[in-house]
């Protein structure tokens, strides 16, 4: 069968704008020459991570399709393409010299999310961050050409600010799905007990877990800041809007009174353009 490289791409761009994400990501700030490679990294990290949270399979047949995902990332790397967006995805790792081991690190979290639904401990799910959310993060600097240890370090910090901020927003959404993030130690630090997300009851002890997580998870972002400083034009303006997407998740989450089981936070169209103003006047 005959792939094409430019439909792959243009697939790639629309599944990408497609997706609900706290941020746009293949958005204007891009340049547009890079635009596509974002949104096939974005494309194959989403399609593994369908994979890993399909309801219609057992966690042994989802397992599965991700062996066989990865199977197909590495013919792909090989000149083997099975659809478009392995043979745009292999384009464009071979034309910007992207590290393979971010893309496998990806990998191993979706397979993690198939056998583990619970983390001890906040070191544990720091560690499950570190392949799930850091990877991207580390690709987007490659992709402009930006290798300083030092700000692949800052971008690790937000991109597991942006992970931990994902989990927080999605507690009743994971918890459906037979997942929770906050970490055991913590769920027993604050006395809260398994029934309490069964009858998504965010009383105060609830509220006072994901008041800690928050208040954490903010402390990354303004660790991670110093990124910026290593960035400039377009790409500072989109990480800086993404940065201020995960913020503002946070800022929903406290004015909702941390009650993340009865209601989901999300970032609506209107906040969008506040939040594009509020990069753009900063």
């Amino acid at each position: 069968m005959k792939f094409d490289l430019s439909t792959g791409y243009t697939e790639a761009i629309k599944f990408a704008n497609s997706h609900y994400e706290n941020f746009p990501t293949a958005s204007l700030l891009i340049p547009k020459d890079l635009r596509k490679h974002v949104a096939v990294i974005y494309q194959f990290a989403r399609t593994a991570d369908d994979y890993a949270d399909e309801n219609n399979y057992d966690s042994k047949k989802r397992l599965e399709l991700l062996n066989d995902f990865e199977n197909q990332f590495y013919d792909a790397l090989n000149g083997k393409w099975t659809n478009n967006m392995f043979y745009a995805l292999a384009n464009t790792i071979n034309e910007k010299q992207l590290t393979i081991e971010n893309f496998t690190n990806l990998i191993f979290a979706f397979k993690q999310d198939t056998l583990k639904d619970r983390y001890k401990n906040y070191n544990e799910l720091i560690d499950y961050c570190r392949y799930s959310a850091n990877p991207v993060g580390r690709l987007i600097l490659e992709l402009f050409q930006i290798k300083e240890k030092e700000a692949f370090l800052l971008s690790d910090k937000i991109c597991t600010a942006l992970q931990l901020t994902n989990f927080w927003q999605d507690v009743s959404v994971d918890y459906k799905k037979g997942r929770i993030y906050l970490p055991k130690n913590e769920i027993s630090d604050f006395n809260v007990n398994q029934i309490d997300f069964e009858n998504y009851s965010a009383n105060s002890n609830f509220k006072q877990l994901i008041s800690f997580q928050v208040a954490r998870t903010q402390k990354l972002f303004d660790e991670g800041k110093n990124l910026l400083n290593f960035l400039n034009g377009r790409l500072k303006l989109q990480i800086k809007l993404t940065i201020i997407g995960g913020e503002e998740i946070l800022i929903k989450i406290k004015q909702q009174d941390f009650d993340v089981l009865r209601n989901r936070p999300k970032i609506e169209r209107k906040d969008f353009f506040k939040l594009l103003k509020k990069v753009i006047l900063s």
